[in-house]
């Protein structure tokens, strides 16, 4: 997975320079969660719609009902649909009770529940920006539910 500001987050965390995203995450879980929290894209993007992101299931659901202009660029659509994966996670880790973020030895981010179930937001967050379905606010109650 190609995160565009992942370098300097690695300049600021020297570890994560050796061991990728993955051993990152097992050695600085909280500087992982800060990274991935960014979503610096959708951040921008909803905000010219007057939406501040707070971290709150509220705001998937504002999120939800946003009339998706992002369709119209194809070069942007993948980068806005991983953002909204990644604040998904977000959502979950701050909001659901032993909620973490975990990152296979792929690179990829996924939002392991307390029951050791995992969940692919990024794929979630993808499959929302592309057609809008599974709504974001329903993956989030969906998953915290256990």
């Amino acid at each position: 997975m190609n995160i565009p500001f992942l370098d300097n987050w690695r300049k600021r965390h020297d570890g994560a320079r050796k061991t990728g995203l993955a051993g990152a995450a097992d050695a600085d879980p909280e500087g992982v969660a800060e990274l991935l929290a960014e979503c610096e894209l959708l951040r921008v993007r909803v905000g010219e719609y007057g939406i501040e992101l707070d971290d709150s299931p509220a705001s998937l659901t504002a999120l939800d009902q946003l009339v998706p202009r992002w369709r119209d660029d194809p070069e942007e659509l993948p980068w806005l649909g991983n953002d909204a994966g990644l604040y998904l996670g977000t959502v979950l880790v701050r909001n659901v009770a032993g909620a973490h973020w975990h990152v296979w030895p792929s690179g990829q981010p996924v939002v392991r529940l307390a029951s050791g179930r995992e969940i692919d937001v990024v794929a979630s967050g993808l499959d929302w920006a592309m057609s809008g379905s599974p709504e974001l606010s329903q993956v989030y109650a969906e998953s915290a539910e256990g």
